[in-house]
Order: C-alpha cells, then structure tokens, then sequence
C-alpha cells in the first residue's frame, strides 16, 4: 500500500483547514479542525483511488516523502 504526503494549512479564505495530497491530483478536503480535515481527506483519498481502479487510469507511486512520527 502506497502511503502518500499529507499537506494540512490554515486557509483565511476558507475560515478552516485545508488537507490536500500532491501526488493525487485534486485530491483534498476542508475541516474546522486540522483533525478533521485529516479526516475528510483520507475518505477522499480512499474514493480517488476507488475510481482510478475503476476506470483503469494510472495510480502514481508517491513522490514527495510522507513525515511518519512513531510514538513510544
């Protein structure tokens, strides 16, 4: 399973958070709360990478390295 970048930003026009993944284009969500958005992001994550299969496009390999922190 590919595990891909994360961006999470405060957005002033938004009045919220915005959660976006680069290497999936268009891939993004918005929540009140950094958490949130991580959240509504993931779900899309899930649904983008439903409809490539689905349809037969490409599914890119990450290129930007995702920041994993382990606790403990």
């Amino acid at each position: 399973m590919n595990i891909y970048h994360i961006n999470i930003f405060y957005s002033n026009d938004d009045g919220g958070f915005i959660a976006d993944i680069p290497d999936l284009k268009f891939c993004s969500a918005f929540g009140e709360t950094p958490e949130t958005a991580l959240k509504e992001v993931l779900i899309a994550q899930k649904l983008w990478l439903d409809v490539a299969k689905e349809s037969g496009r490409e599914i890119p390999q990450p290129k930007y390295t995702p920041n994993i922190y382990q606790v403990g």
